[in-house]
C-alpha cells in the first residue's frame, strides 16, 4: 500500500513512525516547508502519548532530549493555590509526563522516521488530488493508495474536502508564548497555571534552567494577522497586563521580560468535523480536530490518532473498513475534548475560584471543596482518555 502523509509535524511523523513499525513499507511524508527546522516553545507529552512513544521504542531520547512533569498546580490571580495533583509516575501511570520544546520533539521524530528509511520530501505544498495521485505546487505528483491529511489547522486537505468551511473561529483570546531562562521554581518539575477565568499564565521548565511559559487574555478587534506562531511581539505590549503577578515562588513580569523572543496567536480552533474520511483520504492530528490548548492535549491526540490509524489498518485488508474503524476509535473521543477544551476544561478551577472569591481566599475548601475539584480533574482524564485506571489497563495498540 502506498501512504502518502501531507505536513511533517509531529502527527504526520508519528504515523510515518507507526506505519512503518506496523509493516508499511512504502511510506512517503510531503512537508510544505522547504526545510523542517526545530520552531516553536514548549509542549506537554501525557502519560498516554509517551506510551506509545515509548512502545515504538523512543524512551531512551524521550529521556534525554524532554524533562518529566512531577506535578500540575492551579493557582489564583494572586498565587494562593487552588489544586494540586503528582503527575507523570508520581500519579501511579506506568509511563512519564513530558514537557519538552516542541521543535526539539519534531527533530526527534525526523531523525527516527530518516533512520527507518521513510522518505520525508520537503518542499512539497500540496495543491490538490484527485483518486490515486497527489499534486504539488512545483509541478510534482505522487501517486498513493492512501492519504493522510496531517497538515495542521490551515489543512490544504481538509478544506478539500470542506470548502465552504472558512478560517479557523476565534474565541478572542490571544495567547504570547516565550521561552526564558531562570532559577528552578518550586518542585523544580512544577507545571503552574494562575489566573482569573480571563488572564492565565502558564510556566513550566522544559530543561534544568530553561522555562516555557505561556500569557492569556481576552483583546477586542479580528484574528485577522494573529495566525502565525512566528508573528514576534515586544514584552512591552504584554507586560502592563501582569506586571502585579509576583508570587513569592514566581516571577511573573520578571519572566516575560526575560524572553529572547515572544510569539503571539490567536486562541483558536476548528468545529468538530461530522467525517473524517472521505474514500481513500483522511485526516490526523490538527488537520482533523484542532483544539484549544487546554489540558497540554494537542501534540498527545495526534501522536494517538497515528497508533490507531496503523493498527486498524494492519486489521483491515480493505482501506475502507480500516478507516472507518480509526474513525468511529478517534473522532468522538477527540470532538468530547475539543468541546470540553471550550468549556476549559480542568483549568476550569481557576475560573470558579476567582468567581466565588474575586478578591482572594485564605481557605480554598470554602471556595471549591476537595471533592467538586477532584471530580473536574477526574472528569477531564477520562475525557481525554489519561485517566490512569483507563490507561494502565487499557490493550496496546501495537499490532
Amino acid at each position: 500500500m502506498r501512504i502518502l502523509i501531507a505536513g511533517g509535524g509531529i502527527g504526520g511523523l508519528a504515523a510515518a513512525l507507526s506505519l512503518h513499525a506496523a509493516g508499511f513499507t512504502e511510506v512517503t511524508v510531503a512537508e510544505s516547508a522547504g526545510e523542517i527546522r526545530p520552531l516553536g516553545v514548549g509542549v506537554n507529552l501525557l502519560p498516554h502519548a509517551v506510551r506509545e512513544l515509548t512502545e515504538l521504542g523512543l524512551a531512551p531520547r524521550l529521556e534525554e532530549t524532554a524533562r518529566a512533569t512531577g506535578e500540575l498546580a492551579y493557582y489564583d490571580r494572586y498565587g494562593s493555590e487552588i489544586w494540586r495533583e503528582p503527575r507523570g509516575l508520581a500519579a501511579g501511570y506506568h509511563w512519564p509526563q513530558y514537557s519538552v520544546h516542541r521543535g526539539e520533539l519534531q527533530m526527534m521524530l525526523l531523525r527516527e522516521v530518516e533512520a527507518r528509511g521513510v522518505p520525508v520530501l520537503t518542499d512539497r505544498r500540496l495543491t490538490g488530488y484527485g483518486d490515486a495521485e497527489a499534486e504539488f505546487a512545483d509541478g510534482s505528483t505522487l501517486g498513493f493508495d492512501l492519504l493522510v491529511g496531517a497538515d495542521g489547522i490551515r489543512s490544504t486537505v481538509r478544506a478539500s474536502l470542506y470548502p465552504d468551511e472558512g478560517p479557523p473561529p476565534w474565541n478572542g483570546l490571544v495567547l504570547w508564548r516565550g521561552t526564558t531562562y531562570g532559577k528552578p521554581f518550586l518542585t523544580g518539575r512544577t507545571m503552574i497555571m494562575a489566573g482569573d477565568g480571563e488572564r492565565k499564565f502558564v510556566a513550566y521548565p522544559i530543561t534544568d534552567t530553561l522555562i516555557n511559559w505561556i500569557a492569556e487574555r481576552p483583546v477586542a478587534g479580528e484574528a485577522t494577522g494573529r495566525g502565525d506562531w512566528n508573528r514576534q511581539v515586544p514584552a512591552a505590549e504584554i507586560l502592563p497586563h501582569f506586571e502585579e503577578w509576583r508570587f513569592d515562588w514566581l516571577d511573573v513580569p520578571g519572566l516575560i521580560a526575560g524572553a529572547e523572543a515572544i510569539y503571539e496567536y490567536p486562541m483558536v480552533d476548528r468545529d468538530p468535523l461530522p467525517r473524517w474520511t472521505h474514500g481513500r483520504v483522511t485526516l490526523l492530528g490538527d488537520a482533523a480536530h484542532a483544539m484549544y490548548p487546554i489540558g497540554s492535549n494537542g501534540a498527545s491526540q495526534a501522536i494517538l490518532d497515528a497508533r490507531v490509524l496503523a493498527l486498524h489498518l494492519t486489521k483491515f485488508q480493505d482501506i475502507g473498513l480500516a478507516l472507518a474503524a480509526y474513525e468511529e476509535d478517534r473522532r468522538p473521543p477527540t470532538t468530547a475534548l475539543c468541546l470540553a477544551n471550550r468549556q476549559m476544561g480542568p483549568e476550569v478551577v481557576m475560573k470558579l475560584a476567582h468567581e466565588r472569591a474575586p478578591g482572594g481566599f485564605a481557605d480554598i475548601e470554602q471556595v471549591i471543596p476537595l471533592a467538586e475539584r477532584e471530580a473536574i480533574a477526574a472528569s477531564y482524564k477520562r475525557t481525554a482518555g489519561f485517566h490512569p485506571d483507563l490507561l494502565n489497563d487499557r490493550p496496546s495498540y501495537t499490532p
